[in-house]
Order: C-alpha cells, then structure tokens, then sequence
C-alpha cells in the first residue's frame, strides 16, 4: 500500500510541474494533516483518526477549480477485546469540485472510494462522499494556506462509517 501510495505522490508531482510549465501555474498541488472525529455509530469503535493527504485543483472556471485527493488516515479506538485497541488505516481517493463563494472562503464537495488497509471492522472498499467548507488564503506569491471542514461518509453493504474532518494544508 505505501508504494501506491508513493507512486500516487509521484504522479501528482510530476502532472503538476508539466502542466506549470505550460499554463503559468494555474493548477496548485497542496499537502495536508488531517484529524477525523467519528460519528454516529462509528464513534463505539473509533475515538479519532488521524493522517496525510495530497489535494490537486485545476481552475476550469472563474472562482471554480476541479479537485482530486488520495490519503492516508488511520483511526485508533478503545480496547475490542482485553488489551487489543482498535487501529485501522484507510486510503481515500476522491475527486470533487471547489467553488469560491467569495474570495478565500470555498464550498466543495468531493465523492470517491476509500479503501481499507487491513482486515477489521469498515475493512474493504467503500463509496465516499464528503461536502465541506473552507478558506484558503495567499501566504507568498504561489503558496496558499488551506483550512477545512467537512463531513465525509464511507458506505457499502455492511455498514456506513463516517466522520467529521479537519484539513489543514499548504498549496503551491
């Protein structure tokens, strides 16, 4: 899984610097921690999650930008059984669009698959869906800072997970 998830990174980069070369860095590339606080009736079995992500955004309209992300979150839990703590890595691929309702405050939402890393409660693949709201505001003359707040859900067969979540991240 790490070495998907690094060849992902890759291909991130090295899409985003060849499209800076030919459009004047219009498409921005961001890095991110994430911290996710379960809810409903993932909060019986998760206390929080935490993790890494890589945020790409094209602009395609005036104050819109397509997006695409994958990451890494991890959630840690109370003991399931005597000494054994609940500890499950997930990977989460979206894409999704980000409209600027006024300058630096956006509104976006995002769907996808998240993929489970290990065997466990919310193992396997899921559908995901995430609305958020966020501000992301210029700190150098390519760098932004980006803040967020969503809901994200993960549903299949057996069940639903879902979160709220905390981004905060550099762009550049």
């Amino acid at each position: 899984m790490k070495k998907i998830l690094s060849m992902a990174i890759a291909c991130f980069f090295t899409w985003n610097y060849s499209l800076a070369q030919t459009n004047g860095n219009e498409s921005k590339i961001g890095l991110g921690l994430e911290a996710a606080f379960p809810a409903g009736d993932f909060k019986d079995v998760a206390d929080y999650g935490i993790g890494v992500s890589l945020l790409y955004q094209k602009p395609v309209a005036k104050n819109l930008n397509i997006t695409g992300s994958v990451g890494y979150l991890r959630f840690h839990g109370p003991a399931v059984f005597s000494n054994i703590k609940y500890k499950q890595g997930f990977v989460p691929i979206k894409a999704g669009a980000r409209y600027f309702i006024v300058p630096h405050v956006y509104g976006a939402g995002e769907f996808g698959v998240s993929i489970s890393t290990a065997n466990g409660y919310g193992s396997g693949t899921s559908f995901s869906y995430a609305p958020s709201l966020g501000t992301e505001f210029p700190v150098s003359k390519t760098g932004t800072v980006d803040v967020g707040l969503r809901y994200e859900n993960w549903s299949r067969s057996t069940g639903t997970l879902s979160f709220l979540g905390l981004r905060a991240g550099y762009n550049f």
